[in-house]
C-alpha cells in the first residue's frame, strides 16, 4: 500500500510564514505537519510513501530525509517552482505510485482521520475510480463542494459537504493526464461523480485546513488535545 502527501503548494494564504519555509514544515505542536501524517500512516501500515514538492521543496527533502526517522520510506516526486496543481502531481508520480489503488491527503490538513480504515478502503476499492473523505463545511467554506447520499459523491443535492482532502484513488482517474502538464483534480472528480464511479464517506472527527496563521495557531490548540 502507498499514500502520495501533497506538498507543492505556494502557501500563499500563509505569507509571509512560508517566503522562506514550505507550508508542510510549519510546526504543530513540536513537529512540522507532514511528520503528523508520517507518524500516522506508519502507525496504520502504510510505510511507502510518495511526496510531491515544487516552492522550497529541497528544504522538505533535507528535512525528512528518505524518511527511515519516521519509520517509513520516501520517494520524492520534484516539480520546479511553480507545481503542476493536484492532479498534474499525481499524474507526474505514477511511476512511483504503481499500479493499485493509493491513498493521498493533502500536506497542509490536520486531521485524526483513520489512515487504517482509509488504507482498508484501498484494499477494496472495486469499480470505484476513487472514494473521498468529506466533513463539515468550515466557515471559509461555507456552501461546500459534494453532496453525499447512501456512501456515493453526487455533485449536486442538498446538505453538501466539504473535500476534506484525503481520497484513495484508482490509477484509471489519471490515465487522460500527461505527465508533467499542469491539471486540477476537481474535473476529474466530477467526472467521476457523474459517471457513478466515486463513492466517499463522511468524516466527523478533527479536521483543519491549516491555510492561514490563524489557522495555524488554531492548530496547535487542537492538536495539543488530540496528541497527549
Amino acid at each position: 500500500m502507498k499514500a502520495m502527501i501533497l506538498a507543492a503548494g505556494r502557501g500563499e494564504r500563509m505569507r509571509p510564514l512560508t517566503d522562506t519555509t514550505p507550508k508542510p514544515l510549519l510546526p504543530v505542536c513540536g513537529k512540522p505537519l507532514i511528520v503528523w501524517h508520517l507518524l500516522r500512516l506508519h502507525a496504520a501500515g502504510i510505510t511507502e510513501i510518495v511526496i510531491n514538492h515544487a516552492w522550497l521543496g529541497q528544504q522538505i527533502e533535507h528535512a525528512l530525509g528518505d524518511g527511515s526517522a519516521f519509520g517509513v520510506r520516501i520517494a520524492y516526486s520534484p516539480e520546479g517552482e511553480t507545481g503542476l496543481e493536484t492532479a498534474g502531481g499525481i499524474a507526474n508520480a505514477a511511476d512511483k505510485l504503481g499500479d493499485a489503488p493509493f491513498v493521498v491527503v493533502n500536506g497542509d490538513v490536520l486531521t485524526d482521520v483513520d489512515f487504517a480504515a482509509v488504507r482498508r478502503r484501498a484494499e477494496t476499492l472495486g469499480d470505484d475510480w476513487a472514494h473521498l473523505w468529506l466533513t463539515a463545511n468550515p466557515p471559509h467554506h461555507p456552501h461546500g463542494d459534494f453532496a453525499l447520499h447512501g456512501g456515493r459523491v453526487r455533485t449536486e443535492g442538498t446538505g453538501k459537504l466539504t473535500f476534506a482532502g484525503i481520497g484513495v484513488y484508482s490509477p484509471a482517474l489519471f490515465a487522460g493526464i500527461e505527465r508533467g502538464r499542469p491539471a486540477k483534480l476537481a474535473p476529474l472528480l466530477v467526472s467521476a461523480a457523474q459517471a457513478g464511479r466515486l463513492g466517499g464517506e463522511r468524516h466527523t472527527g478533527l479536521w483543519l485546513d491549516v491555510g492561514t496563521p490563524e489557522r495555524l495557531a488554531q492548530a496547535q490548540t487542537l492538536w495539543a488535545r488530540f496528541a497527549v
